[in-house]
């Protein structure tokens, strides 16, 4: 079976909020322990969504500056093994944990390989990278 995060077209495994994202559709019928995540219609949504909480959210709106920051927002450590999530997405990116990073539109590079990385450590596989580009494309244009 897929990992819930490709099965949902959610890359980084958002959990279902208030916010309704664009490309967003209603819970299928998933097992009872996914119906708090976010399911899209493409996987293109699904990145859109992400890179909007990350580039948008995280980077605008919180000033979240490192990998660090963003992945102990991410995954605090009361639900997931943080340390390790952080040293994968830095050592996958070859970003240190600590760099402060440039505006995703100075630096989209930087940001295209955090979001790849964390799509990796939540889905426990490396994904089809053209979706993740076409996602961030649309998060970046509005």
């Amino acid at each position: 079976m897929e990992p819930r995060g490709i099965r949902n077209n959610n890359p980084l495994n958002i959990r279902l909020s208030k916010d309704k994202w664009q490309g967003q559709r209603p819970p299928s019928n998933s097992p009872e322990g996914e119906k708090v995540f976010c399911q899209f219609s493409t996987m293109e949504w699904g990145w859109r969504a992400a890179f909007v909480i990350l580039c948008k959210t995280y980077y605008v709106k919180y000033k979240l500056r490192t990998i660090r920051d963003i992945v102990s927002r991410w995954a605090p450590a009361k639900e997931n093994n943080t340390a390790a999530y952080i040293r994968h997405v830095s050592d996958y990116t070859g970003i240190g944990p600590d760099r402060v990073l440039e505006s995703p539109k100075e630096c989209p590079t930087d940001w295209l390989l955090i979001g790849y990385a964390m799509a990796v450590v939540e889905n426990g596989k490396t994904l089809p990278p053209i979706p993740m580009l076409k996602g961030f494309s649309l998060a970046m244009s509005q």
